[in-house]
């Protein structure tokens, strides 16, 4: 058996982390380069990206970034081919780039509809596909890791776009596990609830929702950012060299009943 702190042992791997500026994304990007990893980071801006580069820089990591749509195929393959460029290759793909436009259905347009399945969904499609070609012609696996929501099993009023893409999300991850087995890829998606970032911080402010929301979640709070990295790092390693096709609900039970 190989040492145990091998098994987590990601140092010198190369990371492409789409939305690296949102509360995943950016979390993934700083945890991941904390521990070695070689990240190329993505996002529609970078004056956002750049920020967050900086940090990174300034920790010791290495780190690249370029600014691109994930919706636009070629901005797409713009960025896959410039971090092969800059790291010589990918080992792992975090989507963590997505979106949410509540509504309800009877006053939601086809057009903010299209918008949320586009980013969540279409835009993971395109970063596995051309990514997937990467590690393919690479011959030596890889981990893919999608970021997807306890929304994509469990329905809720307004969420009739946000919940349908993350179950694309979890099946997304199921059909390429098993399309991508045979070449030691592996594909699992992390369903987390609700953690604590710039976009949710009011759901803590809001000390009535607070109190109602910790009330399904057996655990007795909500998620903070070192809550995604210890499974993102598990994902990411030889530790789960025999797990695809997985969705792992990181959500402190709110799932479980």
């Amino acid at each position: 058996m190989k040492e145990v702190h091998e098994l987590f042992d990601v140092g010198g791997k190369v990371a492409l982390i789409t939305g690296a500026t949102g509360g995943f994304g950016r979390v993934a990007a700083l945890g991941l380069a904390n521990a070695g990893v070689k990240v190329m980071l993505t996002g529609r801006s970078m004056a956002k990206l750049e920020p967050v580069a900086k940090e990174i820089r300034e920790s010791g990591g290495s780190v690249a970034c370029l600014a691109g749509s994930p919706v636009n195929h070629e901005d797409v393959k713009t960025v896959v081919d410039a971090t092969v460029k800059a790291f010589g290759g990918i080992d792992i793909l975090i989507t963590a780039a997505g979106m949410n436009k509540p509504n309800l259905i009877t006053d939601q347009s086809p057009e903010e509809w299209q918008e949320v399945m586009d980013v969540n969904v279409k835009g993971t499609w395109l970063y596995c596909k051309e990514a997937g070609k990467v590690m393919i012609r690479q011959g030596r696996g890889g981990k893919v890791i999608l970021v997807s929501s306890t929304r994509g099993m469990l329905g809720m009023s307004k969420y009739a776009a946000y919940c349908p893409s993350k179950a694309a999300i979890n099946l997304m991850a199921k059909s390429l596990g098993c399309e991508w087995g045979p070449h030691k890829i592996n594909v699992n998606a992390i369903a987390p609830t609700v953690f604590r970032t710039d976009l949710t911080q009011w759901m803590f402010d809001d000390k009535a929702f607070y109190k109602n929301f910790l009330n399904r979640i057996p655990l007795g709070r909500l998620g903070e950012p070192e809550d995604f990295i210890g499974l993102l790092i598990f994902l990411s390693s030889k530790a789960s060299d025999f797990m695809t096709g997985s969705v792992v609900y990181l959500d402190g039970g709110y799932s479980a009943g």
